[in-house]
């Protein structure tokens, strides 16, 4: 009985001690992915009202190209690299079977990705579903996505992600 005590007092210590140690969570704003340095508006502005071409104009091709390309150098933010976070925002299906969501880009508005240009890579993450266990209800759900944040790219045929998350655990938003 005497050594049966002695292990569940070591348990204890080494579960109290492995939850001291455990890295804790940080509820993420999209725009804390964004150097402050970084100003998309003065971006926007280089090109004009762009409102005011139509979509099939060269002049509106030209400048979507090149916002593109901006949008793709996007520049993310260091020092999230490698913190465990939570983030909300709107999925965009990469890869699954209908049932199980393995892949998937996680965006701060809806719609993204779908209209064009998509969102810069700085607001764009890509999110790896290990165990395809996503509580995702539909295409463009809004989830929570909880994980460590890795500040390396990820390039799809839909968006460059300047992040990437391997989650563990993903929920509905609520």
């Amino acid at each position: 009985m005497k050594s049966l005590n002695s292990a569940l007092l070591a348990f204890s210590l080494l579960v109290s001690m492995g939850s001291l140690h455990a890295e804790p969570v940080q509820e993420l704003e999209w725009d804390a992915m964004i150097p402050e340095d970084y100003r998309p508006d003065k971006i926007m502005a280089q090109f004009g009202d762009i409102n005011a071409l139509d979509d099939d104009d060269p002049r509106a091709q030209k400048i979507l190209e090149e916002l593109e390309a901006v949008w793709q150098e996007a520049p993310i933010v260091e020092s999230l690299d490698g913190k465990r976070v939570k983030l909300p925002g709107f999925v965009v299906p990469i890869e699954g079977d209908g049932k199980k969501l393995t892949e998937f880009l996680l965006v701060p508005y809806y719609g993204a990705c779908i209209h064009v240009p998509p969102p810069p890579a700085n607001q764009t993450v890509y999110v790896k579903v290990p165990k395809g266990d996503a509580k995702i209800r539909q295409a463009f759900d809004t989830v929570w996505v909880l994980g460590v944040l890795s500040a390396k790219s990820f390039n799809s045929d839909l968006a460059t992600a300047g992040y990437q998350i391997v989650a563990e655990e993903v929920t509905p938003y609520e």
